[in-house]
């Protein structure tokens, strides 16, 4: 599980999101500015510049303070960064879009027109497209535990990756790689 560090005050709306979402987050208030209000037990702050042990320490001590087995929902950021399962992958604008649509039905489907509409706002791209795009979508969530589904002739399905698919990807990367 990740903390984000977020500056203060410069990045005050991505404090507001992750807040939102339920992330940890440390704020890095900066020198001549005021710490705001802490919100909870899942956010504290620390003054810049601060050595790293301080702030390990802080970041040691938020996540100690997270419940036990409770999991932070996957999250896409305003700069294209996806979080999930302790990890994160940078995602390009198109992909966003549709990453975006995906996340708004997290374990549900979402039909292929709407994906289409919410990664092309301007125009409708051909069938082709679409799947290329999901297809190199697919390839990023997996560095983070998420997995994209075809639902056949309904649309597409984001959910976290089942530990038997993540086990079967590394069979096969092992037996790919062993000498014969």
């Amino acid at each position: 599980m990740d903390v984000a560090l977020v500056r203060w005050p410069a990045e005050r709306g991505r404090r507001d999101e992750l807040n939102g979402l339920g992330v940890p987050l440390l704020l890095l208030v900066e020198d001549g500015h005021h710490p705001p209000p802490v919100v909870g037990l899942l956010e504290d702050w620390i003054r810049v510049p601060a050595s790293e042990a301080d702030v390990r320490a802080r970041i040691d001590t938020l996540l100690a303070r997270r419940p036990a087995g409770e999991e932070v929902p996957p999250s896409l950021d305003g700069d294209g960064v996806l979080r999930a399962n302790g990890a994160w992958v940078a995602v390009p604008p198109v992909e966003a879009r549709l990453l975006r649509a995906l996340l708004g039905h997290f374990g549900a489907v979402v039909a292929r027109d709407v994906l289409s509409g919410a990664g092309w706002p301007d125009r409708s791209p051909g069938r082709n497209v679409l799947d290329v795009h999901v297809l190199r979508l697919r390839r990023r969530v997996a560095h983070v535990g998420l997995a994209i589904r075809t639902v056949r002739a309904r649309g597409y399905l984001l959910e976290l990756e089942r530990p038997c698919d993540a086990t079967a990807s590394i069979l096969d990367l092992t037996a790919s790689s062993s000498p014969r």
